[in-house]
């Protein structure tokens, strides 16, 4: 009976979703009409591959590809790039570069894609600011970041505006950068804004208040879905960290 249970459920699920996404009716009959075997075909044939395309299915496979083969992505990325030197092609070979730690490689790259109909792109600069601040340059990130806001003061960038509070704290402008983390963890989606909070508030030596703000992402992240942990793994492995001995 428990089995049964199961089935019924997983069935259900899956039937919402045939509905919802227009499948053909006949697989509401396989559902139900073969216990367990249906949901795995449809999962198989139907699901898995909708949700491996989606945002969150590309985060999680990309998560897993990370994990299993570090270097894919930058392996990949220099042989495209030198198989056609594009920017775009430039672009992706420097955020694998930053991905895999090296901000000053990634940044040569950066800064040579900002020309022609690039050299004003705003996402473009925000990179730049993510390659100095992580070369050790937090007043140029900052520089470039506030620059970026006079001229473009209706562009939003979550990453961007994360990128400043982490350069303002960088810089010793704890004030600044408290104000930047507080507006951050209001809106910021997943848990990166909060780790990196928690960081600077532990190397402030405001432990308390890291451990506050630790407590607080996650009881948040435990009443989300299984898929948004996955995605937040180390980030929230981050939280975690804080206030260990």
């Amino acid at each position: 009976m428990p089995f049964l249970g199961v089935h019924v459920a997983i069935a259900l699920c899956f039937a919402v979703h045939a509905v919802r996404s227009g499948q053909e009716r006949y697989w509401l009959f396989i559902l139900f009409a073969f216990p367990m075997l249906g949901s795995v075909v449809y999962a198989v044939a139907i699901w898995l591959p909708e949700w491996r395309h989606s945002h969150a299915g590309r985060q999680v496979v990309q998560g897993v590809q990370r994990r299993l083969d570090p270097t894919r992505e930058l392996r990949a990325a220099q042989d495209a790039f030198e198989t056609a030197a594009t920017t775009d092609n430039r672009v992706r070979l420097a955020d694998a570069l930053i991905e895999a730690g090296r901000a000053e490689d990634a940044m040569t790259h950066y800064e040579a894609a900002l020309r022609g109909l690039y050299a004003d792109d705003p996402d473009l600069q925000v990179r730049v600011a993510r390659a100095q601040l992580e070369s050790g340059r937090a007043g140029d990130a900052r520089r470039r970041l506030d620059d970026l806001i006079q001229r473009k003061p209706d562009f939003r960038s979550p990453a961007g505006h994360l990128l400043y509070a982490r350069a303002l704290a960088a810089e010793g402008h704890r004030d600044k950068a408290r104000h930047e983390f507080d507006t951050l963890v209001g809106y910021f989606g997943g848990f990166e804004a909060h780790a990196f909070y928690a960081e600077t508030l532990a190397g402030w030596g405001e432990t308390d208040a890291a451990i506050r703000l630790r407590d607080e992402a996650l009881r948040k992240a435990k009443r989300l879905p299984a898929y948004a942990r996955r995605m937040n793994r180390d980030y929230l492995k981050r939280l975690e960290r804080i206030g260990a001995r």
